[in-house]
C-alpha cells in the first residue's frame, strides 16, 4: 500500500497518503460554499427564515463542542503519550469510536451546517462523511495488518464513525 509515514511518531501504522490534502480541499470547498451561501447569497437558507437565531445556537454549540472535545481527546491519545512501537488504542474517545478525530471533524461541519440551516453547505457535508469514511477504510486496512485480530475484534465492538447502538 502506498501510505505516509510520519518520521516523528514511530508509533503510527501510516495514513492515506493524500488523506491530509485532501481534507484541506475538503475544508476550502465546504468553507466556500458555506460563506458565500450563509452570508453573502442565500441560495439555499430559506429554512433559516423560520428559526430564530438562539435555537440555532442552542442546535449548533453542543454539536460544535462535542467535535471538538473527541478530536482533542483522539490527537491527545495518539500524539500526547510517548511510544516506540504502534499500540492498538481502545481506551477514552476510542471506547466511542474507531476514529474520533474524524469525527469530530465531521461535528464540526455539522454545527456549522445546523447553524445557518444551509442546504447547500449539508450536501457537500454528506460529501464530507463519504471522505472520511474512504479515508477510514484505508486506515482500517493498515491497522487490520498491524494488529490482526485484535483489531478485528475491537471493530466488531466500536462504530467506526459513529457509536454502535446497543
Amino acid at each position: 500500500m502506498d501510505k505516509k509515514q510520519h518520521r516523528d511518531h514511530p508509533h503510527l501504522t501510516g495514513e492515506h497518503r493524500w488523506g491530509d490534502t485532501a481534507q484541506l480541499i475538503f475544508f476550502v470547498v465546504f468553507m466556500g460554499i458555506w460563506i458565500t451561501d450563509s452570508f453573502v447569497y442565500h441560495y439555499s437558507t430559506t429554512l433559516l427564515q423560520g428559526v430564530p437565531d438562539i435555537l440555532r445556537i442552542i442546535l449548533a454549540l453542543p454539536v460544535l463542542v462535542a467535535g471538538w472535545i473527541l478530536a482533542r481527546r483522539g490527537l491527545k491519545a495518539i500524539f500526547g503519550t510517548p511510544r516506540e512501537q504502534p499500540e492498538l488504542i481502545q481506551t477514552g474517545v476510542f471506547r466511542i469510536v474507531r476514529h474520533p478525530i474524524y469525527t469530530g471533524a465531521i461535528l464540526f461541519y455539522l454545527a456549522a451546517v445546523l447553524y445557518t440551516m444551509s442546504l447547500a453547505s449539508a450536501a457537500f457535508w454528506l460529501l464530507i462523511i463519504a471522505l472520511y469514511y474512504l479515508i477510514s477504510k484505508y486506515e482500517e486496512r493498515l491497522l487490520t495488518e498491524a494488529f490482526g485480530d485484535d483489531y478485528l475484534n475491537y471493530k466488531k465492538k466500536t462504530g467506526m464513525l459513529f457509536p454502535k447502538l446497543g
